[in-house]
């Protein structure tokens, strides 16, 4: 076995377990809520709402910014021992957004009468749908399986892969070097392949007519710097495009520039996105498998991939150099 620090394996797997124990705190929740009494409900409102949801940003000093996504809004009611509740939570699992809008806006309209799970000791605690989706543990377990296997033959692998370039270069005492360069190039030239598919696919996506909307500025201070002292303030905008899928309405944020004063923001964003003005009309490529996901300029990732492709040759060349080094 590679001679490496428990805190690797730990910070390799760590993500796994985190899945893993939200897996089971939501089978438990599941599972609970099965013994939860029911009771006829009405849906009031069934549309697309657009929330601002966290995640996790090292660049402010907050440690996060906000991100918009879609999520379908469907809000019932339904009354217990005489006291009027209302809810908008649909199951068990957790809602990321951008998901299974369509099909939830369809399988729930307004004015529909459903049945409601609710908490007896939480009344206003409520549900649509009780169950997991079948097999979550199935593929949990298929998917821990692939994970570990990745983590530990790419430890593996690599101890592997050092001893023999050790063996079939001029100098040994680079090996570390070919790999570590071989290693990143080889990365990069997988994540622009990815790109490449994903740009391909996306061009053959159905056609929609969009609507270009521009966020009002935000300010936020920037993440510490090193010498600990209060990171600088900027100032951001965001761009957004707004369409309909189906009779569904979504709205996807495209762009997001931030300069340290607003003069600087509305400059940079006009140099990005030159051609596209507040209010303009934009043909807006719709993923039919998922509406939520889209794009306004699918061909435009061309520039992307070129680079990524000229990274990882630049990182392929580094390794035959030293590899080669005598």
């Amino acid at each position: 076995m590679p001679n490496l620090p428990p805190l690797v394996y730990a910070m390799l797997l760590a993500p796994l377990a985190l899945i893993l124990v939200a897996a089971t705190v939501k089978t438990w929740q599941a599972r609970e809520a099965r013994s939860w009494p029911q009771t006829a409900g009405k849906v009031v409102t069934s549309a697309v709402e657009l929330r601002e949801v966290r995640v996790p940003d090292a660049d402010r000093e907050e440690g996060y910014r906000m991100d918009s996504r879609n999520f379908a809004n469907v809000v019932y009611e339904y009354t217990v021992d005489g006291r009027k509740l209302s809810s908008n939570r649909i199951s068990i699992g957790e809602d990321l957004g951008n998901s299974e809008i369509g099909e939830n806006l369809a399988k729930y309209p307004a004015g529909s009468i459903v049945m409601v799970y609710y908490n007896p000791r939480h009344p206003d605690q409520a549900v649509l749908e009780r169950d997991l989706p079948k097999g979550l543990w199935g593929c949990l377990g298929l998917g821990t399986a692939i994970v570990l296997a990745i983590v530990f033959g790419s430890v593996f692998g690599l101890n592997k892969i050092y001893q023999y370039v050790a063996g079939h270069v001029a100098r040994p005492d680079l090996s570390v070097m070919v790999v570590v360069f071989g290693g990143f190039g080889f990365l990069i030239a997988l994540f622009a392949l990815a790109v490449q598919r994903q740009a391909s696919t996306a061009k053959r996506w159905p056609v929609v007519s969009g609507t270009i909307k521009l966020s009002k500025m935000e300010q936020y201070h920037a993440a510490t710097g090193p010498g600990g002292g209060r990171g600088v303030e900027m100032f951001g905008k965001r761009m957004f495009y707004t369409y309909s899928y189906q009779n569904v309405s979504y709205t996807n944020e495209c762009a997001r520039v931030a300069g340290e004063t607003p003069s600087a923001s509305d400059k940079m964003l006009q140099r990005l996105l030159s051609r596209y003005q507040d209010g303009a009309s934009v043909e807006v490529h719709v993923n039919p498998d998922n509406p939520a996901e889209a794009s306004i300029d699918a061909g435009g990732g061309g520039a992307i991939i070129y680079v990524l492709w000229g990274i990882a040759a630049i990182f392929a060349a580094l390794a035959l150099f030293v590899a080669t080094r005598r």
